[in-house]
């Protein structure tokens, strides 16, 4: 900075105004310094940067994920991809961690913030009473819920439509005559999982259909287990409902080694999409949602709060049900 301040012949502190995006300089010579810091090849140190109260222009994302488990999960990763392509059109970063607790993610979350390394976080997977909430709200870090359920105070959130992809789902169910199916869900602590609960419950109510759920971990070991305990039991449902597209992968190859054909004997449906529930055989049924402009919207609501808008809650709905090999009508 001195050498560019030397060479235009100005101050450090015009100089640090100037690359910093601060009032205090002309337009031109704004732009003079700045050509001159392209010539000598400087960049701006952004952590220095930021330890002087300037943005970080970076957005945190942590995950209670191992690296293995998550290089399977196509929906974090196109998640993750709208929230990339959001953030880099505003010229922002992200930064992600993986966490093995919640106590570690507020760790991550108040570290972050000390050294302001971040402007804002992304929260998933929100549970009851969850932690991370009271703790991002203390150290008025702003932040976005993916997949919380309504309002969410001092929060931005995007909810997804549980009512609607329920009734997609229900509705076809029902049209092909099923009136017995298991749901393989996820954890049952999470508000997402509750929420699609309650509205499965809501959308069968007087209905000749009975929802039994089993409850797993989106990994595919416990969708395994579980589907092996359904399809061994006295009464098996005519269809099974997973939670994930890696769950309901799982199920179709217990089902293929348990010698149960699918749909002739039990219907298979997952409620997320990726392009493996197309390649296997038969191919899988599938709610599907555009999962990167899920992503895109979470990252602007975050940049709104980051620019000092008022948090907002937003509901998100567009399924639609891409009907493959994998359902049929129901099993006499």
């Amino acid at each position: 900075m001195s050498d560019i301040a030397q060479r235009v012949g100005v101050s450090r502190v015009a100089v640090s105004y100037a690359l910093n995006g601060r009032p205090g300089v002309s337009e031109d010579l704004r732009r003079q310094i700045q050509d001159v810091a392209a010539e000598l090849g400087f960049a701006v140190h952004r952590p220095a940067v930021a330890m002087h109260g300037a943005s970080s222009d970076a957005v945190g994302l942590t995950l209670r994920r191992t690296s293995a488990a998550f290089s399977i999960e196509v929906f974090r990763r196109q998640l993750i991809s709208g929230i990339q392509v959001e953030l880099s059109a505003r010229g922002f970063g992200l930064a992600l961690q993986f966490v093995a607790s919640a106590e570690e993610e507020i760790a991550v979350h108040r570290r972050w913030h000390a050294e302001r390394r971040v402007d804002g976080v992304v929260l998933c997977d929100l549970q009851h009473d969850d932690p991370r909430v009271p703790a991002v709200l203390a150290i008025d870090l702003p932040a976005v819920v993916v997949g919380g359920s309504g309002e969410i105070p001092g929060l931005a959130n995007l909810w997804t439509d549980e009512a609607a992809s329920a009734g997609k789902v229900v509705g076809y169910l029902a049209s092909l005559g099923h009136r017995r199916v298991t749901r393989v869900s996820g954890p049952p602590d999470m508000l997402h999982t509750q929420a699609r609960t309650d509205a499965i419950a809501a959308t069968t109510k007087g209905t000749a259909m009975t929802v039994t759920v089993v409850a797993a971990d989106y990994t595919g070991d416990a969708a395994a287990q579980a589907t092996r305990r359904i399809l061994s039991g006295k009464q098996r449902p005519t269809a099974i409902v997973y939670d994930s597209d890696v769950m309901a992968l799982a199920g179709l190859g217990v089902a293929a080694e348990m010698g149960v054909r699918v749909p002739h004997e039990v219907s298979m449906l997952a409620w997320e999409d990726s392009p493996l529930c197309e390649l296997v055989h038969p191919a899988l049924t599938v709610l599907r949602r555009n999962i990167a402009d899920y992503g895109a919207r979470a990252a602007r609501l975050l940049l709104e709060c980051v620019d000092g808008r008022p948090p907002r809650s937003v509901r998100y709905t567009n399924p639609t049900l891409a009907i493959r090999d994998s359902t049929a009508p129901a099993a006499a």
